[in-house]
């Protein structure tokens, strides 16, 4: 499959230049990726201090950075960790430890369910690329601070504390992301009841977040004294029935890493039955970057939202090699990828503050981050051209 998948490429390529626009090789955009990344560290080191920690987009013109307490704060040391890992330059690990050392107290967050974008992606990069023994401590106690929203009445973590008057027991499809972290400290840790609660998490959402076309609500509300389906929404999205683009992402993501870390059949038939149902919306087939929701009414006036492209992108990459008929999901990732990596969405050198990837969109129904760069854009993307190199090196 791997010659396939270069040979793919290769076409790919030779038909996008033919268009007249430039696009980078893979060697090239980890030139440039860490060029525009250099540039990003010269912007946000004079702006950081005991409480902005990280960045994550521009807002009115100016670099925004966040408290270690955001949901985000983890995705930018973990892009200087996979600058360190493709270009094994000491400059990135030493950057990476600055940006990842100050998220070490959320390891006792209990407020969040978050611990897998912000611990994970930060920490979990550190001690896979240093070992050091006082980083895995740090993950094990954020798995088992997360474990503590469980509840085994829903079988779900709870996602949000907020909204108290709307919801009972908020769990959101986003939250499929931070079982990851459950199952490495189980592994880790010989705590198999973190384990236990990542499977318990995954088979109720399986059940409750998707429609019949495979297509996910964002929120499902519980009643957290029997578990009771209350109401679906789709917080985020155009409306409680429409598909909100990065929610498919997540879920496809999310249920396609349940099954590489656990070898459960159930995951996988559900990681595809998300895939099929992102194969059959308008342009995904073909590598087009989606519209913030599939259902959004003004298209093509609609913002696009390259976060979801990125993360669709590497959750396709993975479920190519490990679905039976994966090729076609490679397909579909490497023409994602290369639309990711073209002018119309990679940042040139010196601009957009420092982040790779331009138009994403955050949270259009309250007129947060729209067609801006979005730190968990640039983090999934980096994340597949990693892969990629890594697969070529072998």
């Amino acid at each position: 499959m791997n010659n396939c998948k270069y040979f793919l490429f290769a076409i790919l390529i030779s038909y996008s230049c033919s268009s007249g626009k430039k696009y980078l090789n893979e060697s090239e955009l980890i030139t440039n990726a860490e060029e525009q990344l250099t540039y990003a560290l010269e912007i946000a080191e004079p702006l950081r201090d005991s409480i902005l920690v990280s960045p994550r987009t521009i807002e009115d013109g100016k670099l925004k950075l966040v408290k270690s307490s955001d949901w985000t704060s983890g995705f930018f040391p973990g892009n200087l960790w996979m600058m360190y890992e493709m270009t094994g330059k000491d400059f990135w690990q030493n950057e990476a430890l600055k940006y990842t050392l100050p998220l070490k107290k959320e390891q006792w967050n209990g407020g969040t369910h978050d611990m897998g974008f912000k611990m994970f992606c930060s920490y979990g990069k550190a001690w896979e690329k240093t070992n050091n023994s006082e980083f895995k401590e740090v993950l094990i106690q954020s798995a088992k601070t997360l474990a503590t929203r469980f509840n085994p009445e829903v079988g779900c973590i709870r996602s949000w504390d907020h909204n108290s008057d709307k919801w009972d027991f908020p769990v959101i499809i986003d939250n499929m992301m931070n079982l990851e972290l459950l199952l490495w400290a189980a592994k880790e840790s010989g705590e198999a009841y973190l384990k236990d609660v990542a499977i318990a998490h995954a088979y109720t959402t399986m059940e409750n977040h998707f429609r019949e076309d495979n297509s996910s609500y964002h929120v499902v509300d519980y009643n957290p004294k029997n578990g009771n389906v209350q109401n679906k929404h789709t917080h985020q999205g155009y409306s409680h029935e429409s598909s909100w683009a990065r929610g498919q992402a997540w879920g496809l993501y999310g249920f396609t890493m349940m099954y590489r870390e656990t070898s459960n059949e159930d995951f996988l038939e559900q990681a595809q039955k998300i895939a099929e149902f992102l194969l059959e919306q308008p342009g995904i087939k073909e590598g087009r970057v989606p519209y913030w929701d599939f259902d959004a009414p003004n298209v093509p006036d609609e913002p696009f939202d390259a976060s979801a492209a990125a993360v669709m992108a590497s959750a396709f990459y993975d479920l190519g090699y490990l679905a039976p008929d994966g090729e076609r999901y490679l397909d579909v990732s490497e023409k994602l990828f290369l639309a990711l990596s073209s002018p119309d969405f990679l940042a040139s050198v010196g601009e957009n503050k420092g982040f790779l990837l331009m138009h994403s969109t955050g949270h259009k129904p309250h007129n947060s981050e729209i067609d801006v760069p979005i730190v968990y854009a640039d983090y999934y993307y980096l994340e597949l051209l990693k892969k990629r190199s890594s697969s070529m090196l072998n």
